[in-house]
């Protein structure tokens, strides 16, 4: 059988330095992903996920160690480079949103679609279709509530159909029912053979997840299996 790895990391060391003082905040970190898997990450506050997730995504460079998507390392690159690659094969959704607040929901979609360099395959109508913002595509995003701020952002991560979609606490800031349907759209992509990557504390998404694992200190320790996941929820409520 042919090996569905797409996003692989090699021994990820992140070193901060201010003065005198070093931060160790990523210490040897090693994993893989596969087409249509859903991996969480979970872990305390300071224990590098956040850390972890921008080295994935090329949005920094780790300090040894390498990452690679579809085979091609991604890592010890020019940022231009970086920028390009991750354009065409990365889709990011960050905790502070990813969507510029000047610009309507469909112009963020289209932007990043400009980024790839390429004919895109689903339109930014599509896309708000994809996730129930079709009606709220000239809005900016300060007129956005929680729940549709989040379903922009997932769209804007979407634009170029990656290879890998990567998010930071998707669903932080979401009720229970608006997480469920945030949660439903990126099993959904990992359906269409996207591999998933997820940074949480949320015990829903740890339930969304085929595998789990564990930071600590910088540090991959066992975590406990992904409990039973529950059948799909509606998202059309």
């Amino acid at each position: 059988m042919a090996d569905e790895t797409v996003l692989t990391a090699r021994e990820l060391y992140r070193f901060y330095r201010a003065g005198e003082e070093e931060t160790l905040a990523l210490r040897g970190v090693s994993l893989r992903v596969s087409r249509g898997e859903t991996l969480a990450v979970v872990g305390p506050s300071g224990s590098g996920k956040s850390t972890l997730l921008a080295c994935l995504a090329g949005l920094d460079e780790p300090s040894g160690g390498e990452v690679r998507v579809g085979g091609v390392r991604i890592s010890h690159r020019p940022e231009t480079e970086r920028a390009r690659m991750r354009a065409r094969h990365i889709g990011v959704l960050l905790q502070t949103r990813n969507l510029l607040p000047h610009m309507s929901i469909r112009d963020n979609i289209r932007l990043a679609q400009r980024a790839a360099a390429r004919r895109p395959v689903a339109s930014a109508q599509e896309l708000l279709a994809q996730v129930d913002l079709a009606e709220r595509a000239r809005a900016l995003p300060r007129q956005l509530s929680g729940g549709e701020l989040a379903r922009a952002g997932l769209a804007v991560a979407l634009a170029n159909s990656p290879d890998v979609l990567l998010a930071d606490e998707p669903t932080g800031e979401l009720d229970g029912t608006t997480e469920q349907v945030v949660l439903t759209l990126l099993r959904d992509r990992a359906a269409r053979g996207c591999a998933v990557l997820i940074v949480t504390h949320s015990a829903e998404a740890v339930c969304a997840a085929d595998r789990v694992i564990g930071l600590e200190d910088g540090r991959t320790v066992s975590a406990p299996a992904a409990p039973e996941r529950q059948e799909a929820h509606d998202v059309s409520g």
